[in-house]
């Protein structure tokens, strides 16, 4: 656990600074709850001995700024064992106000609800990831009707009426097969996640109401996008 004393005082920075040697924020990689309340315990920009905290502070200072849009008065905040500091944002007014202990706990303030709320975020990222990273496929299949007297028209009106989440249907011909009888050759999409071939055929394409006209389907090609 990270504690920080002094803040006002140029130890404390020099500590901070240390701190802040080959680090964007305080926790982490992205701006957190502990940058805010370090910026806070830091009564202005530390100056050229101070590199990496100054470049920290810089950049809080300009999340802040995007965050608080409004033009701030000023305000200055009195307390034992430092100077009254000049505010240059308002929730630095509010932190600072709300602080009288100089030895910072970054964790001490985190409620089981930011605990939960954090968890809750970081399942949505991995569902997210997953959706993601759900492959498609392409499938090339051969659509054989009963015999000759078939109306091929209709049997790809039947085709193409299966419709499901994660199906896309593609470009189709007629292929003749001899003895008068064609087969209607078609191209289709599929997201591997939410389509199964096998399904699709056994649950959609060789029963009511598309049996009227189909008799079979092959698959010719299955290839991964």
């Amino acid at each position: 656990m990270a504690v920080f004393s002094d803040l006002h005082t140029e130890s404390g920075l020099k500590s901070l600074d240390a701190f802040l040697a080959g680090k964007s924020y305080i926790s982490g990689n992205h701006l957190s709850k502990d940058d805010i309340k370090v910026y806070a315990a830091v009564l202005e920009k530390p100056g050229a001995a101070f590199p990496n905290a100054s470049k920290w502070y810089a950049c809080v200072a300009s999340h802040l700024a995007t965050s608080f849009p409004g033009k701030a008065l000023g305000v200055r905040i009195g307390g034992k064992g430092a100077a009254p500091v000049e505010a240059a944002a308002p929730a630095k007014a509010a932190a600072a106000a709300g602080d009288d202990d100089d030895d910072l706990d970054l964790f001490g303030d985190e409620t089981e609800e930011d605990k939960k709320a954090a968890e809750q975020r970081e399942a949505a990222k991995k569902e997210s990831s997953k959706k993601k990273e759900s492959g498609k496929s392409s499938v090339l299949m051969d659509v054989k009707p009963w015999d000759d007297e078939t109306d091929m028209k209709k049997l790809e009106e039947a085709v193409r009426s299966v419709q499901m989440p994660g199906l896309l249907w593609g470009a189709s011909k007629l292929v003749p097969v001899g003895y008068g009888i064609k087969k209607l050759t078609i191209m289709l999409t599929i997201v591997d996640d939410l389509v199964s071939v096998d399904s699709l055929i056994e649950e959609h394409l060789t029963v009511e109401p598309c049996n009227e006209y189909v008799q079979s389907c092959d698959i010719v090609a299955f290839n991964k996008i």
